[in-house]
């Protein structure tokens, strides 16, 4: 049994600031060895639970975040930008994928950092007329290679809508309560990476025992709609070819195909730079 574990850095253990997870700034070395270690307690709990093989995807920013020479050795690591399926490269050789260190959708209440993909340029996103964050958008391309989301951490926000959108059987691994969108009461390091651990090895196990969620599928067609920052934005993002611009500052695009969505998704958002 192959796992993906899929990261990113808002939710890891002890983030609460944008300073924390930029690279460059001051911080930003300290939380990548915090985010290193909720990954290789991921990469613990997954082979506890009897995985053969674990690949784990860098989905912050450009990639290059987590910390190789420290991580678990008998893991891979994707690393770089872009790749074929960005946050969950790998996800169409696995059978069940852990989302670590993720966070809510925009606009969610209490939600450390929340955004969808660019706090910059994105204000909303709504798949088939329904509110997507990068929980929807990484886990409706995962259902489409037919691998469901197995367990998630982050703060109780994000748990919460990992449940709301791959349903009650998830295992959830919550490493801090947020009180704000930059505020949150954080468990340290030693009790998250037992936390992750374990959750991670109950997650496998549900898996195995086939009690853990389905692949999570998205009805077609796939009418994916980007509601932008800016209206220069939507008109730079509407000069793709197939999409096609909405009211106000939306952008549409329509297919049958989950990972076509998924990359139209991605090139409206770097066309709107």
């Amino acid at each position: 049994m192959k796992i993906l574990i899929a990261v990113d850095m808002e939710g890891v253990t002890g983030v609460v600031d944008w300073s924390q997870v930029i690279p460059g700034s001051a911080d930003y070395p300290r939380f990548r060895k915090l985010m290193t270690g909720d990954v290789n307690a991921a990469i613990a709990g997954a082979f506890a639970g009897g995985v053969s093989s674990v690949v784990v995807t860098d989905g912050h920013d450009s990639g290059r975040n987590i910390l190789i020479e420290e991580l678990d050795s008998r893991a891979t690591l994707n690393s770089g930008t872009p790749s074929p399926l960005s946050m969950v490269q790998s996800v169409d050789e696995a059978q069940g994928v852990m989302f670590i260190g993720y966070h809510a959708r925009m606009g969610a209440i209490n939600g450390i950092l929340d955004h969808t993909w660019s706090d910059e340029r994105v204000s909303g996103v709504w798949v088939n007329e329904r509110v997507f964050g990068e929980v929807g958008l990484n886990g409706a391309v995962c259902g489409w290679f037919n691998a469901p989301v197995i367990m998630a951490s982050g703060d109780q926000t994000l748990c919460a809508e990992v449940k709301d959108f791959f349903g009650e059987k998830i295992e959830t691994a919550q490493v801090k309560k947020a009180t704000g969108r930059m505020s949150a009461e954080c468990l340290p390091p030693e009790q998250t990476a037992k936390l992750i651990e374990e959750v991670a090895r109950r997650a496998v196990i549900n898996l195995r025992n086939e009690n853990a969620p389905k692949p999570f599928k998205v009805s077609t067609p796939i009418k994916l709609e980007i509601e932008f920052v800016q209206s220069e934005m939507a008109d730079k993002a509407s000069l793709m070819p197939g999409a096609q611009r909405g009211r106000d500052r939306r952008v549409e695009f329509t297919s049958d195909n989950m990972a076509t969505v998924y990359q139209a998704f991605r090139t409206l958002v770097t066309l709107a730079r």
